[in-house]
C-alpha cells in the first residue's frame, strides 16, 4: 500500500479554490478525467456515486467514484472519495481546505493507493512510491496555479 500526504498553502480565498472541485469544474485540476457525471447524488453528499473516465495515453478506464466523507464549513471544505481502478487497486484520495484568512487557504491532500489482488500489488511495488510522490506534487500544484487563476 502507498499512502500519501501533502500539504501547501494557497494564495487565494478557500471558497476559489473548493469550486475547482465542482462537478462542472474538475477537469481544470484533473485534466486526463474525461467524464465525470452523477450516478447518485446523495443528500448531504456522503454515499454520492459518480462514474468517472480517464485518459492516459491511449488508454481509457471507467470507474465508480463514491463520497465517503463530506464536510462544508465557512472555515473548513473536506471530501473524501474512493475507487477501484482497473479490478486491481482500491484507492482513497482527500481533499482538505483550510481557510486561514480572506487570501490564504491550506490544501492538505491525503490519500492511499491499495493493490486488492496480485497484479496490484506487484504494479503498486514496480511502480514504487518515487512516482506516486510526483503525481501527488504535480496534482497539489495544478491546484495551486488553477486557484491562482480564479
Amino acid at each position: 500500500m502507498i499512502k500519501w500526504h501533502k500539504e501547501i498553502k494557497i494564495p487565494a480565498n478557500i471558497e476559489t479554490v473548493w469550486r475547482l472541485f465542482d462537478l462542472d469544474r474538475i477537469q481544470r485540476i484533473m485534466p486526463n478525467v474525461i467524464a465525470h457525471e452523477p450516478i447518485e447524488l446523495k443528500e448531504g453528499v456522503v454515499g454520492s456515486t459518480y462514474r468517472q473516465t480517464y485518459k492516459e495515453g491511449k488508454r481509457t478506464e471507467t470507474y465508480i467514484v463514491t463520497d465517503i466523507e463530506y464536510e462544508n464549513t465557512d472555515r473548513k471544505k473536506h471530501k473524501r472519495i474512493e475507487f477501484v481502478l482497473g479490478k486491481a487497486f482500491k484507492i482513497q484520495a482527500g481533499f482538505t481546505l483550510i481557510k486561514e484568512d480572506e487570501n490564504l487557504t491550506t490544501f492538505i491532500y491525503t490519500g492511499q493507493n491499495e493493490g486488492i489482488n496480485f497484479l496490484g500489488r506487484s504494479l503498486l511495488k514496480l511502480g514504487g512510491s518515487k512516482n506516486n510522490d510526483k503525481v501527488v506534487d504535480d496534482f497539489v500544484e495544478l491546484v495551486r496555479s488553477e486557484a491562482a487563476k480564479g
